[in-house]
């Protein structure tokens, strides 16, 4: 995909219902204004597509998932595109979060500042062994993570290791995440995208109900955001849905027929 300047900084492609959404600005894949923007138009092509199950979001290269934003273009412009630039990027990661299709961030590389931010908001982390580090150092350039990433990670950690790691601007290993539950799973190198595309694709029909993945999804992200009794009603509404969907069916009636069920996605 691309702008009016033809860089394509966001490669997307489909394979097996799943769509890969691929950052790539060497050597860091730090992300633009542009960047943003084709991962927004990329965002809501997989949204659109019925054929897409699961948005799987990768770095290019080995060496970086993203390092953030560019602090060369933010150094260079002025306060107020900073503002606009900061408000739409806001936007383009609620739309990632709140779209009713499971999404994986493959950590293939560091994941820092912006890059980290982007990974909150995806719903499941799985990063690769000994390739990089995570953390929010932008305290370091005197501003704070201003992706969501000072509201995802103290949602995601207990609210004093959200303050520590963004105020001391700590980096730390995928290992030492995963202990913090800030990633899922770590994969050996090798043979670490084939692992997570074969992760990926088992949310995929035959293998799941995908639209109650979806639902599963939604019920939790916009339940977490109201009061209890407004999530359960959000909850019992989704469920209805699922309750009157062919996979439904199919899952019920494979139970009591004591087999496998073969989703379709309907």
């Amino acid at each position: 995909m691309t702008t009016t300047s033809e860089r394509t900084l966001v490669n997307y492609t489909v394979t097996d219902g799943v769509a890969v959404i691929e950052l790539t600005n060497p050597p860091a894949n730090t992300y633009s204004h542009e960047m943003m923007r084709q991962l927004d138009e990329a965002i809501l092509q997989a949204r659109f597509d019925e054929n897409v199950h699961v948005l799987l979001l990768r770095g290019s290269g080995e060496k970086f998932f993203c390092a953030g934003a560019e602090i060369s273009m933010l150094n260079a412009v002025t306060p107020t595109f900073k503002y606009y630039f900061c408000l739409h990027a806001n936007e383009t990661l609620n739309r990632l979060e709140q779209t009713p299709k499971l999404v994986i961030a493959a950590l293939n590389g560091h994941t820092v500042g912006g890059g980290l931010e982007i990974a909150l908001a995806c719903d499941i982390r799985i990063a690769r062994r000994n390739a990089g580090k995570v953390g929010l150092p932008e305290i370091n350039l005197g501003v704070l993570p201003g992706t969501g990433g000072t509201q995802r990670l103290a949602r995601a950690l207990p609210k004093n290791r959200a303050i520590e790691l963004m105020t001391e601007g700590k980096l730390i290993s995928f290992e030492e995440a995963l202990d913090l539950s800030l990633i899922n799973y770590i994969y050996d190198s090798e043979g670490y995208w084939d692992k997570v595309m074969e992760y990926a694709k088992s949310f995929c029909p035959p293998n799941k109900a995908a639209r109650t993945v979806g639902r599963i999804k939604r019920s939790v992200q916009s339940g977490s955001e109201v009061a209890f009794s407004e999530a359960l009603a959000i909850e019992r509404e989704l469920q209805q849905l699922c309750f009157q969907s062919e996979d439904a069916k199919e899952g019920l009636a494979a139970y009591v027929e004591k087999r496998k069920g073969n989703f379709s996605g309907r």
